[in-house]
């Protein structure tokens, strides 16, 4: 496996593998790493789709993207994603899964049309004082040694971050910015969480610093997650004959381990009340989804709350990834990121709005019609004065093909599960639906006397917690997550946000579907490369950018400079004037 970049690879058809009619391949999990591994051994490998099988625990497939209306329960999305224009491994999927809504095009035609014709933008972002815009108007607030901080963290190597907390690296001149509320809502991350893991968020996407703020640089599906990429996927692997044993979970694998040779033997499953073993050879691929981050979550309802489940449970994913790591050093340490739930737990909301008597606060706050079928928040809107710390979306309705045209779906997450709200003096944990829906719709500015009888009769507010719903970016040094390929596998892999793969980022659709291609064509010997993370932290258009928007346009030649430093930036500028160089920086406001 190799890594390549431009599209003369990318646009390339890789030859057969020799002799991969022989071989088959079977999976634990059908989460979207899984589900991509599939439609990479089908479209690039080119296995038959008949060698193909995937063991599900669930009756349907998905695993984290999901998006389900449950009877009885009713509508629940656990979470969304956010895309964005340089997942390249991504793109370089989903070009080939057909469309299940239009004849003829990809999920990635109708994808770009939608987001091309609808881009994405924020019309306010924060909010405070019960649904008053917070007027931060699009600017970070970074003191200039705030900026200095962030500049050394994303230069500092990552052996000098393993197992430091962001509280170790930053401290309250960024903690108490509009940087950091923008940037731990949008991506959930906690104060004590992995200072690595925000340093490779911010070489990641260092060519959208500038559009933090007003959120424009994500783009969204026009569906559910579930409906729009988990679903076409499962119908693409389908039509090619692969086969799917739902209700069926994973209990155990076993390896043959020798002289430096990894070899996965056996698989022990639970099926129908029955246990039952599977022998591998070496020409039958395992590839193992360990862990998950909505493992152990459970579902309330209007009037139910949520059970937390701390402990991890027998049989699931997390367990399955222990019993495998106990074997061998470099299967990973799956407790770093279980063994603390409560500095990676959080609540995500699906409310239902079940007539119109909600919809104009909220529109007062993203001024937009909520049923107009287009971007509505154009990403989450945060309370920044909640005592949860609430924030909340309203993707383009509807986000199910089954949902009323007058209803709409807003999902909404807390951090702070653990804090009594500013409304309901309750932590969110222990609230119902129908309580975390009034606290929301005190924060949208509904008037005290009418949030009850909104939240009773307006609104279908489902809750969900997830005890480890931030688990990646708990601190961690390297090892603890296995490589896709442990050296010395022979036929299996790590998929997932769990596996490590250099530069990119967890907690991102791209990020599994790159360990599903690192994964296939690595164990199939597919010659073609994958394609590399995208290097705009390599390129000093894209790093002069960053550096003037984090001082919300500031040039830095307006930094406050000692004795030494004004005379060393002289003799700088004087050394380049008249040079490309005093161009470019004069381009990019630096100068």
């Amino acid at each position: 496996m190799y890594y390549s970049s431009g599209n003369y690879e990318a646009f390339a058809r890789p030859k057969k593998p020799e002799g991969i009619e022989h071989k088959s391949a079977y999976f634990i999990g059908t989460g979207l790493a899984a589900l991509s591994a599939g439609c990479f051994l089908v479209r690039d490998a080119q296995m038959p789709g008949k060698n193909i099988h995937f063991f599900e625990r669930d009756p349907i497939a998905g695993g984290a993207c999901d998006g389900w209306n449950y009877p009885e329960i009713g509508y629940v999305m656990r979470g969304g994603r956010e895309m964005d224009n340089h997942f390249e491994v991504m793109w370089d999927l989903f070009r080939s899964i057909p469309s299940i809504e239009t004849d003829g095009v990809s999920v990635l035609d109708e994808y770009y049309w939608l987001n091309k014709e609808d881009p994405n933008y924020s019309l306010c972002r924060v909010t405070e004082h019960q649904g008053q815009n917070a007027h931060t108007d699009g600017k970070f607030n970074l003191s200039d040694k705030a900026s200095r901080q962030l500049t050394k963290l994303i230069f500092t190597p990552d052996e000098d971050l393993e197992e430091k907390r962001i509280t170790d690296v930053l401290d309250d001149e960024v903690l108490g910015s509009d940087f950091w509320t923008y940037w731990r809502t949008m991506f959930a991350f906690y104060n004590c969480n992995s200072a690595l893991e925000m340093k490779r968020y911010m070489q990641r996407f260092i060519h959208h610093i500038d559009g933090l703020p007003d959120l424009r640089a994500l783009r969204f599906t026009k569906y559910n997650q579930y409906e729009s990429m988990i679903l076409p996927m499962v119908r693409y692997l389908e039509a090619h004959g692969v086969q799917f044993h739902f209700n069926t979970q994973v209990m155990n694998v076993d390896f043959d381990i020798h002289d430096d040779i990894k070899i996965a033997k056996r698989i022990e499953l639970y099926t129908a009340g029955q246990k039952d073993y599977l022998d591998l050879t070496e020409d039958d691929y395992l590839f193992i989804t360990n862990g998950s981050n909505v493992e152990n979550s459970s579902i309330g309802g209007q009037d139910q709350v949520c059970e937390y489940h701390k402990e991890i449970r027998p049989g699931g994913s997390f367990d399955l990834w222990r019993k495998i790591a106990e074997k061998d050093s470099s299967f990973g340490h799956p407790e770093k990121f279980y063994g603390n739930p409560e500095e990676c737990n959080w609540m995500g909301v699906t409310v239902n709005t079940l007539d119109g008597k909600i919809l104009p606060y909220i529109k007062n706050i993203c001024q937009r019609d909520p049923l107009s079928g287009k971007v509505v928040t154009g990403g989450i809107v945060t309370a920044r004065d909640s005592g949860w710390l609430l924030s909340w979306t309203i993707n383009r309705q509807p986000q199910f093909h089954s949902q009323p045209k007058d209803q709409c779906l807003v999902w909404l997450y807390g951090l702070y599960t653990d804090r009594p709200g500013d409304y309901i003096k309750k932590k969110m944990r222990d609230c119902t639906g129908k309580e975390i829906c009034m606290e929301w719709l005190y924060h949208l500015g509904v008037p005290t006397d009418q949030i009850e009888q909104l939240a009773a009769n307006s609104a279908k507010t489902i809750p969900v917690m997830m005890p480890f719903a931030s688990a990646y970016f708990m601190p961690r040094t390297a090892g603890d997550r296995p490589e896709v390929v442990p050296d010395g596998a022979v036929n299996f892999a790590f998929i997932g946000n769990f596996a490590e793969v250099p530069r990119d980022t967890v907690f991102t659709t791209e990020y599994s579907i790159r360990t599903a291609m690192v994964a296939v064509y690595t164990l199939m010997n597919v010659d073609r490369g994958v394609p590399e993370v995208w290097g705009s932290i390599y390129d000093i258009r894209d790093l002069l950018k960053a550096a003037v928007s984090m001082r919300d346009g500031r040039p830095l030649t307006d930094m406050k400079l000692g004795f030494k430093e004004k005379i060393a930036l002289s003799k700088l500028l004087s050394a380049i004037k008249g040079t490309d160089i005093e161009k470019l920086l004069k381009e990019y406001g630096v100068i």
